[in-house]
Formats: C-alpha cells, structure tokens, sequence
C-alpha cells in the first residue's frame, strides 16, 4: 500500500513541485491550499506523514499542527513544516507546537526525501498501530495480554463494536464510516481517562472491533461511561431525517427493505476474578461469546463473565 502525503501550502507552484518530487518516491500525494482545508484532509483521509507550510491562510501551520499534537488519535502523525530561509522564529515556533522535523525553502529534493524516508521509518518503528485510528494493533494487544497473564493480576478485557454498522457504511459510505470508528475511538480514550485507571490499554482490533484492558474495579464504571457517551454522540452520526426517524432504511442479507435501528455499542467483559484463564485466546473466546449475547439486547450494553470456577 502506498504511503500518503499531505501537501500543505498556499503557494500551488510550491504543492506542484513538491508533487513532483514526492512522485520519486511513489507516495500517494493529495493537496490542502490552506490551514482549515489541511486539518479537515488530515481528519478524513489519514495520511501517513504531513508537509506542513508554516504561513497559510485561514489557520497557519503551527496551529494545524498545535491541534494535531492534541488530538489523541492524530498526535503520533508525523509533520515537517515547512519554513521560509532563514526565518528562525518559525523554526522555533513549528518545533514548539510539536513537528517532527522542518525543510526550509529553497529545500534540496534529495535532502526532502531522505528526510521523509527516516521520519517513516521512525515512525513505523514507535508504532504498531491501526493506521485508522493510531490505537494499537493486534501485535500489540496480545502482547498486552500476554504481559497481563504472566503477571497473575487480576484483569478485565472489554471486546467492543459496533452494532449495525455494516448497514450504516452501506447507507452513508466508507469516508463516514472511518470517521464514526475514529469517533468511537475517541470516546473509549475519553470514558478511559475519566472513568478507568491510569494503566488501562487501549487497542484496535480492526474494522469496528475494539479492545480495553482494565482493572476489574473498574470495569463496569468504564462501560457505564462508554455507552453512556456513545449514546448521546451516536444522533450525530446521521442526518437530520434519519435522526428523527430513529432508523434507517437498508437491505438485510436476502435483500429485504426494513428499518435498521441507530448505531449502538456492545461490549463484552472478561475476568479472571472468579475462574482462572490460562492463554490469551481462551479471552479471545470467552469474549466474542459475551459480546454475542450483549448484541442481542436493546440498544447499547455490556455483558460481564461473572461465572465461578467449578469446584
């Protein structure tokens, strides 16, 4: 798969030129002519690495960056901003609001792209991670599990989707529905921080498929908080027609016309409080069955394993 890079700049002789030489390098290239146009580019289209102008109209690239740097899906983006010779003040100023690196123009097209090529490099390095969402990927949440088992503590593992999401992507199309998995991202980070510990993980199974590892304590807090900031978001997600409506129209697997319900939440909850769990994909089962019956229910809701070891 291609790496994408976005190009960030008022001046389009500079986007053409800069395309030019990305082009070297088969990257995927795609263009904002200012700040507000590169942020809504970078929250739509996930680009691997941004080429950042630091004067721009409409928001410069230092606040671009400034907000990238504190949105907790987007702050491992790599960006080099790009500065005009010899103007120190915006060397400091893309550094302090948190780019990675900075080219300064006239820039050199071998210099560019050997810089772009270790800013990747580094960056794939630092991170295993779902490149949707930047959460952690599957090497990364075994590898949490596993760290989890052999330290015989006690835990909790919530498996997380998303209901009816096929027929949402079906109706309102993959760029909506990348963006409803970022948003959902963003409120399992938000419910952790303020209802979980500080040690909680975080990661991305892939498609609408989420995991949280927790502490037993706080598990059903954290899932409460979940559904709870699910459920109000969730409207958001439609138009306003379907919003009032409360469904959508769509095809179930035969072909058939009915209402699909809104976009709910599922998790299911395993602990090794009451029975004890040996390997990593004895969770990985216990956890689909759970998430299972959760499904069946009305509207968002959790299902906690709470069977006891027979003796």
């Amino acid at each position: 798969m291609a790496i994408k890079i976005l190009v960030a700049d008022d001046d389009p002789d500079i986007r053409d030129v800069l395309k030019l030489t990305l082009s070297e390098e088969s990257y995927e290239v795609f263009e904002a002519a200012d700040g507000e146009e590169a942020l809504k580019a970078i929250q739509t289209k996930s680009p691997d690495l941004v080429l950042l102008d630091y004067k721009m109209p409409k928001m410069d690239g230092r606040e671009v960056c400034r907000r990238i740097k504190k949105d907790l899906l987007l702050r491992h983006l790599p960006i080099v901003m790009v500065t005009a010779k010899g103007d120190t003040d915006d060397k400091v100023g893309g550094i302090d609001a948190g780019a990675d690196d900075y080219v300064v123009k006239p820039f050199e097209p071998k210099e560019l792209l050997a810089r772009i090529r270790m800013i990747i490099r580094r960056t794939e390095r630092d991170l295993e991670a779902n490149p949707l969402t930047r959460l952690p990927g599957n090497v990364s949440i075994i590898n949490e599990l596993s760290r989890r088992l052999e330290s015989k503590s006690f835990f909790a593992v919530c498996y997380l989707d998303l209901d009816k999401f096929k027929s949402y992507n079906d109706k309102y199309g993959f760029e909506h529905g990348d963006e409803v998995i970022r948003e959902t991202a963003r409120i399992l980070i938000r419910s952790a921080q303020k209802s979980g510990n500080p040690d909680d993980f975080i990661g991305h199974i892939g498609g609408d498929d989420f995991v949280i590892i927790t502490a037993p304590e706080a598990v059903d807090k954290l899932c409460e908080a979940i559904i709870a900031d699910f459920e109000k978001i969730s409207p958001s997600f439609y138009n306003e027609t379907d919003r009032a409506k409360g469904y959508i129209m769509a095809k179930d697997r035969k072909g058939m016309e009915q209402k699909i319900p809104l976009l709910s939440i599922s998790i299911g909850v395993v602990t090794n409080e009451f029975h004890k769990i040996e390997h990593v994909a004895q969770i990985g089962e216990i956890g689909a069955e759970l998430k299972a019956f959760a499904k069946q229910l009305e509207r968002s809701n959790y299902i906690k394993d709470k069977r006891k070891e027979e003796k």
